[in-house]
This record gives structure tokens, C-alpha cells and sequence, in this order.
């Protein structure tokens, strides 16, 4: 097992890499459709993407059955909420109801790695990235999962996300356009697959703009 699967154990399902990138008016959250546990393909047809509301699309890469526990009760508490204000949530609070939920179960935590992407009260794109426990932070770009090591690096070399510490705070959303944004998707997954074996059969895309929410699919290798 090589140096960036050095988080994972082979006995994880649906290992794979999730990335979402925000935009001025969009978002854009992908996945690749490969579930795994170890060295055996499960499924190469999987989508890692749930939407949550109109606004807020999740993503999750790690353990299968604690990913689908976290999604229903997401699911459950939307549901009282709608019933409750008669609206949807914004996406700001989705991110903040899905930190509430993994820190409460800190201490038996959800084995999953979140990227929650979608449009904030303004319209803008915005993307949250979570660790297991329930710290995240608004940023404009992200990648989770066992190629996000590899996923990273590159988008840092190509969106130049400005530091959090800057004062005063600059906008964190990315320069490029919503094509833009697919094409650079498509080109991190193609480069990952290359390297990472969790990686791998096909990629969804999920497009959020004023327009609603769209799915654009993609092949990868299958080896």
C-alpha cells in the first residue's frame, strides 16, 4: 500500500475521492462511482453524491454503512425542518447541521469524509470540507477521501486559494467559469485514477447554478 493510502485500511468500502469547486453564481461536486474494499471492485456504478436540499449537495467517501446512517438522519432532520419554517435549508446551514451531527457522535464517530458544496443566501457557490468529527470550514475548493492527496495538490497549483489569515478577508470562491470548473473536475479525476486504486470506472458531476442542479457523467479507466 503506498504513502497516501497510509489513512485508509483495505477493509474500507467506497474508498474513492471526492472534489467540489465553488464559483461566483456555481458549484460543482464530483465523485467517482468505484466501490471498493480493498483489492475488489463491489460496484462500479455507485454514486457518492446526495442531495440534501435545492442548495446543498454532499459528497462522502469512507465507510458505507456509517455514510448512508449519516445521510438518512441529514435526510430526517431537513424534514422536520421544512415541516417546521416551511422552507428549505440554505446551504450555510446545512454545513452547520452536518457539524453539529458528526461533533455529537465524536466520541463513536461517522466513518466518513465530507465535502459539502452548494449555494449560499447570496447565490454564490460556496463549499464546506469536514474532518470525522465535525470541524470544517467554508473554503473554495476541496478534496476528500484516498485521492484527495493526489487531488489537492494540483488544484492548489491551479486556483490559488487565498489564506483564511489575510485581513482584510478575500473572497474564497474560484476565478475560473462554471465550464471551466467541470473541465478542471474531469482532469484532477483522470490524473487520480492514474495513481490511486480506489479511484477509478466512472465520474458524476453534479452542477448547482440559478438554473437548478444538473448531472454530467464521465468514464475513467477500470483498472
Amino acid at each position: 500500500m503506498t504513502k497516501e493510502h497510509a489513512n485508509w485500511s483495505p477493509y474500507d468500502n467506497n474508498g474513492g475521492s471526492c472534489v467540489a469547486i465553488a464559483g461566483a453564481d456555481y458549484c460543482v461536486v464530483a465523485a467517482d462511482t468505484r466501490m471498493s474494499t480493498g483489492y475488489n471492485v463491489l460496484s462500479r456504478d455507485y454514486s457518492k453524491i446526495c442531495k440534501l436540499a435545492d442548495k446543498a449537495v454532499l459528497a462522502s467517501s469512507g465507510f458505507q454503512a456509517d455514510i448512508k446512517a449519516l445521510q438518512k438522519h441529514l435526510a430526517a432532520r431537513h424534514l422536520i425542518y421544512q415541516h417546521q419554517h416551511n422552507k428549505q435549508m440554505s446551504c450555510p446551514a446545512v454545513a452547520q447541521l452536518l457539524s453539529n451531527t458528526l461533533y455529537y457522535k465524536r466520541f463513536f464517530p461517522y466513518y466518513a469524509f465530507n465535502v459539502l458544496g452548494g449555494l449560499d443566501t447570496e447565490g454564490k457557490g460556496c463549499v464546506f470540507t469536514y474532518d470525522a468529527v465535525g470541524s470544517y470550514e467554508r473554503v473554495g475548493y476541496s478534496a476528500q477521501g484516498s485521492g484527495s492527496t493526489l487531488i489537492m495538490p494540483f488544484l492548489d497549483n491551479q486556483l490559488k486559494s487565498p489564506s483564511p489569515l489575510l485581513l482584510p478577508a478575500q473572497d474564497a470562491v474560484t476565478p475560473l467559469t462554471e465550464s471551466e470548473a467541470i473541465d478542471l473536475v474531469k482532469t484532477v479525476f483522470a490524473s487520480a485514477t492514474e495513481r490511486d486504486i480506489y479511484t477509478g470506472d466512472g465520474l458524476e458531476v453534479v452542477v448547482l447554478n440559478r438554473d437548478g442542479i444538473r448531472r454530467e457523467y464521465m468514464e475513467l479507466r477500470k483498472d
